[in-house]
């Protein structure tokens, strides 16, 4: 047969770089399929028409790379090796589908490119290198989960609905108050594939936020072959990630099979004292039911400890540089942040506007999930499917920080033994459970599809002080602790409970084979309510208590349309509206409009609506084999955006400020074009460039605090307007190396723009090199297969840079140096160095 060069997604939109692939007839079944999946992926940009990933090859235009249909090809771990026997006497190989399906602009990340990252590595960090996309976090993996931040389109991730095989992980933020952190909810070698789809996201996302698209995590399924993965991880600053993952093979004629995996990851902040902790198991179970059913179990059970890095100001920037950080894990620690609380500060903190706020004593995170669901796909008949999934989730921890703010003006605000510091300790703890059920029908040219999802979340948020002692020569409390027998108050507190419920319609009508026009529409039903709440008076206002609000939109549309005509090119436009559910968290803690005072929410309650926004798409692609192109125009009507609004950047402000307030800002439009292109003119070598504007503004001028602030027309803080990113990769046998490069224009760090954050740019580097085992001579079925050794340098021009930006907020402008002494930026991290080993069994 010919072979030809399959292409791997590079980050283009919509788009493939190199991964060579030889192409052949061989079928498998799903089942089978997932022997080798690992190895590669479906290489194809896709409009999809109902559950990402779910539907079946449908008939495109003939002749295209990214259309031709469905087929199969027996693959080896490296082209050219011939293929290892199967199971059954026949070949292991694997389906290389360019599958085609409409709704939205889904892009796949496959794990192929997971896998050239540092192990470990944050899957959102890769998926960073798509045109119109910004992923920020302080350390190299993106694993803090106190800073990871994403942003897509103008989107910032709490706008981005996510799933893991589809069941809802809710808004990925710090303190996730409705699911858990995708970092956390399956380990990134467990990462199968990115599923990721632009606009407002499929219907059928069981999600009540994604604004700005949806992204579904697909895990891997067990081997058909016993067997396993050891690998083995050492960087900069003590970094240890260790990973393995035993595969039981099929365990009967019907195909039962199972893994079982264990991550540890562990490091130490690459500034200031203290590491960042976490370990992880993942198991999964498939039990297919004939040819074309089966049914799997997915559980994940988690816990990390992980010392935070400090936020950062601008002027501290500018005046202390860039080692500023807590006093906990270094010699003497306690002593000194004890005297920094008495206005004993060390030299280098001398002339900051609060020294006090520049350092305290520690501040860490903690949290231990549980989460897991059954999945039933069973064919019912040729044409009717039906999915139904049940999950639960339950999750407790802490977070904390020794706050240097007992005394205000001079008062005893805790009142616990009169110490300079006191430990506040924030306890959420999360429990819920759902389920959704789908159908999908096939009539002549129609792909019809219908489901719901169901979901209830108690959410409880309180906040305690804990004593400290009144001495530089005691013994500080244990951040890691239980805290069990030291004298506290509740500071705050607030429960909440909500009901969510979603459903959808759908229809993909193909009128010929090379068009596919796409209808459907949403509709949300979600009811928060705020019950029990507490505060302890001579520190915090009365908070909002009794209190609930209700989303409800009936109808969500959504219409899309592709075409494929001449040979390779393509055409594709995409119109929809959602709507973001009101958004939880504890006090002063994010945009929810519940995290304020009872006063603070009376005077908004009024102008509040539900987020919503339309978006409008169109685009076009180019693809063959030497060049992949891509364009992509979008506008979006962003109506009723939530914002938190700090009153005022002051000293202690992050601490001690009580007149944050959540309000209603009014519009942003957003106009932005995404332009891509990737060149491979060589077997196995591919350059890769995209350039993203997105003109995002605020539609009117905004009244806060009774004063009338000039931000119409002023780019949304946080989000450049103009990015650019390019890759070279090249893959020579056993051999892949490949250089990165982003760059990220001026960001706005308060409303009216007054005060921007410079300019950047952030390289990457990494090399790795395959040895097949089988080649050696070794075909003993319980040798070890490949041996894979890679190196990675992170930050390659070693870059001072501001990564996330805005977790406490940002301030109206930069009148009296607001904006220059908001305490809301973490420093990106600088070079680091990785050496990795993996052993395939």
């Amino acid at each position: 047969m010919k072979t030809y060069r399959h292409l791997l997604w590079m980050g283009l939109t919509g788009l493939s770089v190199p991964f060579v692939v030889p192409a052949s007839a061989q079928t498998i079944s799903p089942h089978e399929g997932s022997e080798t999946d690992h190895q590669t992926y479906h290489a194809s940009s896709r409009h999809t028409g109902g559950k990402a990933g779910r539907a079946r090859s449908s008939s495109p235009h003939p002749g295209t790379t990214a259309t031709r249909q469905a087929r199969s090809v027996p693959v080896t771990a490296k082209t050219g090796h011939r293929p290892r026997k199967a199971v059954h006497g026949g070949y292991e190989s694997l389906s290389v589908h360019t599958r085609h399906i409409v709704q939205g602009t889904q892009l796949v990340l496959g794990h192929k490119q997971l896998e050239q990252q540092v192990p470990g590595t944050n899957p959102l960090r890769t998926l960073a290198q798509m045109p119109g996309v910004q992923f920020q976090s302080d350390d190299p993996q993106g694993v803090d989960t106190y800073s990871t931040q994403l942003y897509m389109h103008g989107f910032v991730q709490n706008e981005i609905g996510m799933t893991l095989d589809g069941l809802p992980l809710g808004e990925p933020t710090f303190r996730n108050y409705n699911g858990l952190n995708p970092l956390q909810a399956i380990s990134s070698e467990n990462v199968e594939r990115l599923e990721v789809t632009q606009s407002a996201g499929a219907e059928s996302t069981a999600s009540t936020n994604n604004l700005g698209g949806s992204i579904n995590y697909v895990s891997s399924n067990p081997k058909n072959k016993t067997g396993g993965l050891v690998a083995q991880t050492f960087g900069s600053n003590a970094l240890f990630h260790s990973f393995f993952r035993f595969d039981s093979g099929r365990l009967n004629e019907s195909g039962t099979k199972f893994y079982v995996s264990y991550m540890r990851n562990q490091g130490d902040k690459w500034k200031g004292g203290g590491d960042q902790f976490m370990q992880q198991v993942n198991a999964k179970l498939v039990q297919p039911i004939g040819e074309r059913s089966q049914v799997s179990a997915f559980f994940n059970w988690d816990a990390l400890q992980m010392v935070n890095y400090q936020d950062y100001a601008p002027s501290w920037l500018d005046q202390a540089g860039s080692r500023l950080d807590n006093f906990y894990g270094k010699p003497g620690a306690w002593a000194r942040a004890y005297r920094a609380a008495q206005g004993q500060y060390p030299a280098s903190y001398r002339g900051l506007a609060d020294p006090k706020d520049v350092s305290y004593y520690d501040s860490t995170a903690s949290s231990s999930d549980l989460f897991g669901g059954i999945k039933a796909d069973l064919a019912l008949t040729d044409r009717l499917t039906w999915k139904s999934s049940l999950y639960g989730h339950s999750e407790t921890g802490h977070g904390t920080y020794a706050s240097p703010y007992a005394y205000q003006n001079g008062v005893d605000t805790v009142q616990l033994n009169g110490g300079p510091i006191f430990e506040q300790v924030r306890r959420p703890s999360i429990e819920r459970f759902g389920g959704l059920t789908s159908f999908d029908y096939r009539l002549k040219r129609h792909e019809l599809s219908t489901g719901f999802w169901y979901e209830n979340n108690q959410y409880d948020s309180y906040a305690y002080a804990y004593q400290q002692p009144n001495s530089p020569d005691g013994t500080p409390l244990n951040p890691f602790g239980s805290f069990k027998g030291v004298p506290s108050r509740t500071l705050w507190g607030q429960r909440y409970n909500t009901n969510s419920f979603t459903a959808y319609v759908q229809d993909t009508y193909h009128p010929i084979k090379s068009v596919a026009l796409h209808f459907g529409f949403k509709s949300i039903l979600n009811t928060t309510r705020v019950g029990h709440a507490t505060n302890w008076a001579p520190r915090f206002p009365a908070l909002a208590s009794g209190e609930s609000l209700t989303t409800a939109k009936a109808f969500l549309p959504h219409i899309s349309g592709d075409w494929h005509f001449l040979r390779h090119h393509e055409l594709f436009f995409d119109i929809s509206e959602n709507a973001h559910a009101y958004s939880q968290s504890g006090y002063n803690s994010s945009n929810s409009p519940f995290a304020v005072s009872q006063l603070a929410y009376n005077a908004t309650k009024d102008s509040l609506k539900p987020e919503t926004a339309w978006t409008f798409a169109a685009g076009y692609r180019y693809t063959d084999k030497l060049i992949q192109s891509s364009l992509y125009l979008y506008r979006t009507n962003f109506h009723n955006r939530l914002q938190q609004i700090l009153g005022s950047a002051g000293a202690g402000s992050i601490l001690t400020n009580n007149t944050s307030t959540v309000q209603n800002v009014g519009g942003v439009t957003m106009d932005g074009v995404d332009g891509a292109i990737t060149i491979t003119p060589l077997p196995g070598l591919a350059l890769f460039n995209s350039i993203s504007y997105d003109k995002a503004t605020y539609d009117q001028d905004i009244r806060s605090g009774g004063t009338l602030y000039s931000t119409k027309g002023q780019q949304v803080v946080a989000y450049p307007r103009f990015m650019y990113k390019a890759r070279l990769s090249y893959e020579w046998r056993h051999l892949q190396a490949y250089v990165d490069t982003q760059y990220y224009g001026k960001r706005n760090y308060d409303y009216v723009g007054d005060y921007k954050l410079p300019t950047y740019w952030l390289a990457n580097f990494g090399l790795i090199y395959t040895l097949d085992m089988t080649h050696l001579g070794m075909r003993n079925p319980t040798a070890v297969r490949n041996l894979i050794f890679a190196f990675n340098i992170y930050n390659l021009a070693n870059t001072r840079y501001a990564s996330t930006v805005g977790q406490n907020g940002f301030t109206m402008d930069n009148k009296g140096g607001a904006a220059y002494n908001n305490q809301s930026i973490l420093l990106g991290a600088p070079r680091q160095f990785f050496g990795s080993v993996k052993a395939e069994f």
